[in-house]
């Protein structure tokens, strides 16, 4: 067993509705507004439905993990709502930021303290993050965007403005 199937964690191919949201999504009018407004939408219908649901999974149908990391300039924990990618029997994660040009808080988190905590449906899992290899972030943009092509449309937008963080998420085990 490995941390997706531990979590249950897994996309589905969604309805009509769901593919034509994830393709709003990975245009750069998409990307821009819900860079700016998923957030503030998913805690409001994570609060209505008592953590049962997410915008992103109503919007897209694509399933949502809660990766909490601590901040690098305060110390304090951070919970960021993310898709991540199975990968290898792990997870992965695309710090793409909707294709913009900043780089997003919780990757910059990750690089400074790797140990964080991700939840899914009510369990949760301690683990490592590490950065992927560039042949691993191939291989993660590649799965990623089978189930979500703007990830794809992402990664051509942010071109050379930026370095894309792509971490694979390790179970940490008890010493």
């Amino acid at each position: 067993m490995g941390l997706a199937a531990d979590l249950d964690y897994h996309h589905t191919s969604g309805n009509p509705v769901h593919r034509a949201m994830r393709w709003v999504g990975g245009t750069r009018a998409g990307g821009w507004f819900f860079s700016r407004t998923l957030r503030h939408m998913d805690n409001a219908i994570e609060r209505v439905t008592h953590g049962r649901q997410s915008a992103p999974w109503l919007l897209s149908g694509l399933a949502v993990l809660d990766l909490t990391t601590t901040g690098r300039k305060s110390g304090q924990r951070r919970t960021s709502h993310l898709i991540a990618t199975p990968y290898d029997g792990t997870l992965a994660l695309l710090g793409t930021n909707f294709g913009q040009e900043s780089t997003p808080a919780w990757a910059l988190n990750l690089e400074a303290e790797p140990r964080a905590t991700v939840s899914y449906r009510g369990a949760s899992r301690d683990v490592i993050a590490r950065p992927a290899t560039a042949a691993e972030a191939d291989e993660i943009f590649a799965l990623a965007g089978e189930f979500y092509m703007g990830y794809r449309n992402y990664r051509e937008r942010i071109g050379d403005l930026r370095r894309i963080r792509v971490f694979v998420l390790e179970p940490l085990t008890a010493a």
